[in-house]
């Protein structure tokens, strides 16, 4: 696989990661390299990882503790201060080799210690890889209210490398595969149709490229999230409400990134075929497929309230309205639409049917 180029990067894929992290290493000589890990990534990916670096560098690995739970601003602390116990400076690097929530939260501990360190991302489970891995969105959750502390901030490069996808339980795999529906849905009806034919990990595997080549030309062409940008959200708006509200409820199990988003998709295509024209096949195509993939979660009245109340956290929000991406069809978003508050029971009563 060729190299993926972005404004001021390039994301690097299978033997061309480890030959551009090599040459990059030698090149920039940095004073001590930091790798961030969390459990899981530190036991079954770092070795191989390590095993790949080509030579003799001061390295130093900072653990965290994995899941949502731990993207936070003490986490963060931790990191920092971690860092400069240890002698971090200016010419130091962090690698953060981890799914999103590490490096959501690595790309952010580096953009902001001493006003900014060079880091690099590794992502190691297949949302990461598709997602994270392009546009340089760093940050932290406030409590459970989804990213609402970060900056925009580009590594100095990506390395994908879908043999680490071997390590990951078949909730997360699918988890990561629901963000890559999304990018069917909102640019390229053919892709839609492809992946709703993968049956097996290889051939997601071989489909990541073309998630990461439709959001870097999204990113390209709207950066900092002004506008076309926007349409990455999709199924997000509603979808992180649910998330943030079931990460809240401990007797609730926690839904993974991707079963929320899925949910959020199926809602958010309902209140495309009210508002935005979505014809009703697209819809059912659209329900049937994700219920395929994630079981139905069960969502009472109560609930649907307090979700509700989380949705004006969302960060597309401005001058007190909601603001939505909805599908005029499978392939074609549309950003800024404002949902009428009598149609999200309806949506949710058509997920629930």
């Amino acid at each position: 696989m060729h190299s993926i180029v972005s404004d001021s990067y390039a994301v690097h894929f299978n033997e061309n990661a480890y030959q551009a992290l090599n040459e990059h290493l030698k090149e920039m000589a940095y004073s001590i390299v930091f790798i961030i890990v969390d459990e899981n990534t530190h036991e079954l990916c770092y070795p191989s990882f390590m095993s790949r670096i080509q030579g003799d560098y001061h390295f130093e690995i900072i653990e965290i503790e994995s899941g949502e739970i731990n993207k936070n601003i003490e986490t963060c602390v931790g990191v920092w201060e971690a860092l400069s116990e240890l002698g971090a400076d200016r010419k130091s690097v962090v690698i953060n080799l981890g799914g999103g929530v590490l490096t959501d939260l690595g790309g952010f501990v580096a953009s902001t210690f001493k006003r900014g360190i060079n880091f690099i991302n590794v992502p190691t489970t297949l949302l990461s890889m598709v997602d994270a891995s392009v546009g340089g969105k760093t940050g932290v959750d406030l409590g459970t209210l989804k990213n609402q502390i970060g900056v925009i901030n580009q590594p100095e490069m990506v390395l994908v490398i879908p043999d680490f996808l071997d390590t990951l339980e078949e909730r997360q795999v699918k988890s990561g595969f629901s963000e890559m529906l999304k990018h069917g849905l909102i640019q390229d009806k053919n892709y839609w149709n492809k992946l709703k034919g993968i049956s097996d990990l290889e051939e997601m595997k071989e489909a990541i490229y073309r998630s990461v080549v439709i959001k870097n030309n999204v990113v390209l062409q709207d950066p900092t999230e002004q506008h076309l940008r926007k349409i990455l959200n999709y199924g997000h708006t509603l979808g992180h409400a649910i998330e943030s509200y079931f990460l809240e409820h401990k007797e609730k199990e926690t839904l993974l990134h991707g079963e929320a988003i899925a949910i959020g998709m199926i809602l958010e295509g309902y209140l495309s075929m009210r508002l935005t024209d979505l014809p009703t096949s697209e819809l059912e195509d659209i329900k049937a497929t994700f219920l395929k993939t994630f079981a139905k979660v069960t969502v009472s009245e109560n609930d649907i309230s307090a979700i509700m109340e989380f949705m004006k956290y969302d960060k597309k929000n401005s001058h007190g309205k909601i603001n939505f991406v909805l599908l005029k069809h499978i392939g074609e978003a549309v950003i800024d639409v404002h949902i009428p508050s009598e149609m999200f029971q309806d949506a949710f009563a058509y997920y629930m049917e």
